[in-house]
């Protein structure tokens, strides 16, 4: 830590660079922590549920932004899902 403190302080142009690196670490990990718990589509855990898709809420948006999204159910899907069960 002292020979890296020596470094800063032989080379300032370093600072900015440091801190922008410190910055984009911080928010990647940031961003993958909120989409690890705030996404239904993301599933860590497949031996308890093998089919996690059927989980995911068809009219809540799965995207960080979404424009003019419209669901709506495709009636063959439907069908099959009622046979299967």
């Amino acid at each position: 830590m002292k020979g890296f403190m020596q470094l800063l302080k032989k080379k300032k142009e370093l600072i900015p660079l440091i801190g922008f690196m410190a910055f984009a670490a911080a928010g990647a990990t940031t961003a993958s922590l909120y989409f690890l718990f705030t996404k239904t589509d993301i599933v860590i855990n497949k031996s308890g549920n093998p089919e996690p898709w059927e989980q995911v809420d068809p009219t809540k948006p799965q995207k960080l932004l979404t424009i003019h999204q419209q669901w709506k159910p495709i009636e063959e899907l439907q069908a099959l899902k009622k046979l299967q069960k």
